[in-house]
This record gives structure tokens, sequence and C-alpha cells, in this order.
């Protein structure tokens, strides 16, 4: 059990608490009570309930004590956080302000008074009732009436010192509350003169900044062989101090002289909605802002083209954010228990902004694994990059909790990365119902990768399940060898309660179709219980008579290392094998993984790749997920504008498909054939190495972006 600021989390040790957090209690709404002299029980109303057994009683009331101290900072915490919240969107105090708190000192003084004048009353009641009793014990009546009346006449006497004090109380609080009020006035008007001057500063400093920019746009810099004098061009004269606000038209005109010239072309800023442009007039040279439009509209003209995709070869580093926007998740997941995932409407709250045909291509970030294995002459040691690459399309998902956009029927994604790292990937979601994508990527490296993926998914109410189902394919074309695996079972755990975290669990086999090399991957699921490194992931290559050659050794998330297995003789005369942990000289580090860009659990624990992915690219077909609407919104930080454009977007795909069952319908009718639904990039044929029926890249994608020729796209968005 570690004990945070305001939670209690349930794990193994403080280490694995970020991503495999048994369970979590918020302390604000705990219950700690004491069992006995060892045991003490922390309860959050009945939904989780933990029995705690100290070593010692000193211990349990060291951890008693230290809860309680956690409760009450939670509960603080909270109410300031409340009250932060309320008043948030309140203006500070004015002059209405100290008329309200006139208001309310009078409101309490005249209460005050009611007390005081209910006091009066209640002494005056009072002394006539204690004069009736001494009237009654004057009377000769039993010995056992006289004993109950002076009892009476004591506890009469007891609530009127009682009340008297209840007024003196009021009455002492009135009096603080008005020698404190002008303090309150002076620190409430300080507090208003310093938001007033703050407020006066920031405008100035908007003025000074719009000033500033507006001058930088229309700003020139002298050549140095010319101070002082002032060119001029297309009518236009420009000193070395002038500046002149630039319209849109005069963007377009500007960037295209700009770009033909001998100049430096453009620039991206850090703003992902703005560029910086080089252009000169006259005699002059200047920088200037330009709007995200002007700059796709230049994309069209053949003779700005080349130098505009020459600076977005600069690959996006950040994003916009992951806004904090709060949702009731037991109201949407507590109808989806045995459903299956794909099928129910999710809102955008849950996603990443990536689709999962970005996510599929995401198996690429470690593609130089396949690069190094293209070059082995050895086919074992080859097996082993495979190996390694397979295992390396786990590490992204470590903290990936978010749930990728669901492609559309039809929709693609490219990724073109020919000239920096030799490769070309091309991904197309070929059914919806189940959902499948396939994808194929080439490299001029020496191999080809292809697969086709169907997801299955279950909610099970603590755990979610993802199934991928299907082969993956790679095919090394100097040798010939080609290697197939299949994927292991994606878990999501805590998705009610606690912290999520993701786990692996399952075998890969890896075989090497030409060859009959093998290889076993044991991906171990995360035991509680278990002394064994989490994440952690086994392997043995074996040639087709079952000899190991080489053992692997790593963790999913981290890296992979590969061990040369060397026979010995064993103690019978007979072969036994060394295993490669025996055999430390023997390591090679295969894979490790690439380390986190800044501020990544900020934007969703995207790697440098992931970032890239949506980025905006020239030329991509109009089906490409960069161009989805809903979740080019969502990555702006836009959530309830995008799940409006998701509702769109899957309603306009239930149309399709119920025209596409009306149309087979009415063939059927008719006797006339009709063809299904047929993926425009992919064919669905058996393939000749599984037998499996799948879908195989037919060719002409890449025909049809050189020409431009997107005539036969669906509009999907």
């Amino acid at each position: 059990f570690v004990l945070s600021a305001s939670s209690s989390h349930y794990c193994r040790s403080k280490a694995e608490m970020r991503h495999t957090c048994r369970g979590t209690i918020n302390l604000a709404t705990a219950n700690i009570t004491v069992e006995d002299s060892c045991n003490f029980i922390i309860s959050n109303g009945g939904a989780q309930t933990y029995h705690l057994k100290a070593s010692s009683e000193v211990e349990r009331q060291r951890w008693v004590t230290a809860l309680e101290l956690a409760k009450a900072k939670a509960v603080k915490m909270l109410a300031e956080s409340g009250r932060e919240q309320s008043s948030g969107d309140e203006e500070s105090v004015s002059q209405t302000d100290k008329t309200e708190l006139q208001n309310t000192l009078r409101t309490l003084s005249s209460k005050v008074e009611d007390l005081s004048t209910c006091n009066d009353l209640i002494a005056k009641h009072g002394t006539a009732l204690q004069r009736s009793l001494s009237e009654l014990e004057s009377l000769r009546l039993p010995a056992e009436s006289n004993e109950k009346i002076k009892q009476v006449n004591e506890r009469a006497t007891l609530f009127r010192i009682t009340s008297n004090a209840m007024i003196n109380a009021c009455r002492d609080f009135l009096m603080l509350a008005q020698t404190h009020s002008k303090k309150w006035q002076k620190s409430l008007q300080y507090e208003r003169d310093q938001r007033i001057r703050l407020e006066e500063t920031l405008e100035q400093l908007a003025k000074q900044h719009n000033h500033l920019e507006r001058a930088f746009r229309g700003a020139t810099v002298l050549p140095a062989n010319t101070p002082g004098s002032a060119g001029s061009g297309k009518g236009k004269t420009l000193g070395p101090r002038g500046r002149r606000d630039i319209s849109l038209d005069e963007q377009v005109t500007l960037m295209g002289e700009g770009l033909g010239s001998d100049s430096q072309g453009l620039r991206e800023t850090e703003n992902a909605d703005s560029f910086l442009v080089w252009g000169k007039e006259g005699g002059y040279k200047y920088w200037l802002f330009c709007s995200l439009w002007v700059v796709e509209w230049l994309c069209f003209c053949p003779q700005y083209k080349h130098q505009l995709e020459e600076t977005k070869k600069e690959k996006r580093t950040r994003i916009p954010y992951k806004p904090n926007y709060s949702l009731n998740l037991w109201s949407i997941m507590k109808n989806c228990i045995g459903k299956e995932l794909s099928k129910i409407p999710m809102p955008v709250n849950f996603n990443e902004p990536l689709s999962m045909l970005q996510r599929l291509t995401e198996d690429l970030e470690y593609h130089e694994l396949l690069d190094r294995a293209a070059k082995c002459e050895n086919s074992l040691e080859q097996l082993c990059y495979v190996a390694a690459f397979t295992v390396s399309s786990y590490s992204t998902t470590v903290f990936r909790t978010s749930k990728p956009f669901n492609p559309l029927l039809g929709e693609t994604f490219e990724l073109d990365r020919l000239e920096e790292n030799g490769y070309r990937s091309l991904c197309e979601q070929v059914s919806h119902h189940p959902p499948a994508a396939a994808h194929h990527a080439e490299s001029k490296n020496g191999w080809t990768l292809r697969q086709e993926i169907k997801i299955t998914s279950k909610f099970r109410g603590k755990y979610l399940s993802i199934m991928p189902l299907g082969s993956i394919h790679c095919i090394f074309h100097a040798t010939g060898h080609h290697y197939t695996w299949k994927k292991v079972t994606t878990t999501v755990h805590n998705i009610i309660v606690g912290k999520l975290w993701i786990d692996q669990s399952g075998e890969i086999d890896i075989v090497n179709h030409k060859t009959g090399d093998k290889c076993n991957l044991k991906f171990v699921p995360y035991s509680y219980f278990s002394r064994d490194v989490a994440r952690k992931v086994t392997g043995e290559v074996t040639d087709p008579s079952g000899r190991v050659h080489f053992a692997l050794l790593g963790t999913w998330d981290e890296k992979m290392d590969c061990f040369k297995v060397q026979p010995v003789v064993g103690e019978n005369g007979g072969d036994a094998r060394q295993r490669g942990h025996e055999a430390e000289e023997s390591r090679v580090m295969l894979w490790k993984r690439n380390p986190l860009p800044k501020n990544a659990e900020n934007m969703y624990y995207f790697s440098e790749l992931a970032l890239t992915l949506n980025a905006w690219e020239s030329g991509t077909a109009p089906t490409d997920s960069r161009l989805r609407p809903d979740q080019r919104l969502m990555e702006n930080g836009r959530w309830d504008e995008a799940n409006a454009e998701k509702q769109r977007l899957e309603e306009k795909q239930r149309l399709s498909r119920k025209k596409r069952e009306a149309e087979a319908m009415k063939a059927t009718e008719d006797g006339t054939p009709y063809d299904p639904y047929k993926a425009l990039w992919f064919e669905r044929k058996k393939d000749p190495v599984t037998k499996e029926l799948t879908h195989i890249y037919r060719g002409g994608y890449w025909e049809c972006k050189e020409k431009q020729d997107w005539t036969s796209c669906p509009d999907i968005f």
C-alpha cells in the first residue's frame, strides 16, 4: 500500500504504482475503522474494502494516524477546489461587494438583536417559572413532589444560564466581525486594485504585442551595402523603419515571389496555424506571417509546390495538449458489459487523435530492425531481428490507454518516408463489421511487410480484452525468406476503478516458411505475486530439427537481448543445451525503446513517430485519415464539436451501408448479379503461403498519387 496526497494505492511496489496499480481509494470519502490491536479497515462505502494487518500495534497506530491526516488534507483540498471552481468565473470585489458586506453585517446585528429579545423572554418566563416552583415548595406536598420540584427548578436555572452564554457568544461574534470588517474591506480593496493594475498591464502588453507583430510583418531590413537608403518594388516604397499590414491577397503574392526567387523559402513557426515566409520587395528582404490555408492553397500551384514540400519535410514535434475534460465513465460503460466494443458508440473523450490505421502504421517505428535483418546472411540471426521487431511494436502501448478512432469503411492512411527512411506504407479499412484493416509497406532496403488485422474486443467489467486476428507477413527480397506470425492479446485493466494499465499476454510463433526456422516468444502476463520482471518476454530460435541456437530475453516496453546458445556435453555423454543467460559474453542488444518526447504525458503519450502521423500533408487521397474532421477537431481540443462531427460521420456510414443492403436485396429479388463492397487498393484472395483468405495490395495507389487522380475514391467524410 502506497499513501499519496489524497489517495491510497494498492500495488506490489511504489515503482509500479503508475502502470500496474491494483486499486485506488480516494481518502476524502473513505472510512477508516480499527478492528483490534493490529487490524484495521479502509473502505469507500461498499465498492472497495481493504482489510489490513500491521506487524504490531504501534505500526497499526502509525498507519491509522497517517491515513486520518491524509484524509483531513484530502477533504480540505476538495473543499478548497470546490470553492475555487465556484468562484472561478466571478469577478473580484467591487463596490457592490462592499455593499453586500455591510448588508451581511446589518443582518447579523439584527439576528443578534432577535436572539437578545428571545433571551429576555426566556429570562422573564424562567423567573416566572422559578417563582411558581417556589410557591409549590411552600405548599404542603409529599416529600417526593418537593424533590421533583427542586430538580425542575435547577434545570430551569441551567437553561437560563446556557441561553445567556449563547447570547453573549453571539454578541462577541458580532463585535469581532465589526472589528475585522474594516481590515477585510481594506484587503479586498487592495486585491481589487491589484486586479485592475494587472488588467491594465495585460492590455498594454497586448497592444504592444499587436503593434510589434504588425511592424514585424511589414518591417524591412536594408541590405548591408546600402544603409539608410530606401527601396521600392511594385510601386510601393518601404523605408528601413516602415511597416504596413499584409492582406491575404498580398500573402499569396509575396509568398509566391519569395518562393520563386533565390530566397530561403518557408519556415514553420511554433504556432501550427501560421508560417514564416521569406520574400523580397525591391532591394529589401523580409519575413512575414502567413496563415495555414494560404500555404495549403499554394500547394496546388505547380510553381510553388516543390518549395513547400521541401519545407514540410521537417516533421512536427508536438501537438496541442490534451484538455482536462471530466466524464462519468460508469454511466457509459455500465451498458457495455459483454458487448463487442466496436459496435458501441463512444464519445471522443475515450479516444486519442489517431485512427486505428495510423496506430497500425506505428508498427514501423523501429523499421531499422528489418533493415538490419535484410543485411543478415544467416537466416537464424535474421530471425532474431524479426523477433525483436515483433516485440518492438508493443512498446508504444505501455502508457497509451486511450482508444484510437474506428476507421470508416474505405478510409485510408499513407506514410511516405521513402526519401528519409527508405519505406512507404499504405493502410485501408476493408471491412466495417467485423472491423478489418489491410496494411502494406515496402522498403527499398529489401523487405516487404503486409498484414490484415481484424480486431475483436470484449468488455468484462473490470478489464477489456483486445484480440487481434490475422497473420503478419514479412518477406525479404534478396533471400526470399518469408516470415509469418500473429499478435498476442492486449488487456486494459482497471476500466472502472483505479488507474488504467495495459498488459500483453500470450505466445507468438514466428515461422520462416523457406527454411523451417522458428522462434517462439512468450509474453509473461503480469502477476501481483510473481517476483519476476514485469512485462517480461522470453524466446527461443530453433532450426528445423528443433535445436536451439539463440535465446531471447527482455521486456516488451524497454529492450530485447539475444544470447547465442552453444551445445555442451551432457553428464551421460550426450548433447546438452547451454542457456544464453549463462553465457553473458554472447549477449547482443537487438532493440531498445526510444525515449518519449518532452511533455509526452500531455500529448497522449505519443512517440516521435506518432506525433507526426496526423500532421497535414499535401497530395494524399481524399479518404486519408489526416482529413477526417472529427479527429482533427479532437486534436485541436474542440471535443464538443468533434463529438457532433463523429455522430454525423457514423450516421453517413450507416446510410451508405443501408443503401448497399437495399441494392443487394433488390438484385436478389430481380435475379441480377450484385457485386458486394470491394476494397479500392487491396484485393481479397487466398494467401499462397498460409492458404488463408486475406487482402493483398493490388497496386496503383502511388501511381494515382503521382497523377493526383483520385476519381475512384469514395466520399466518406
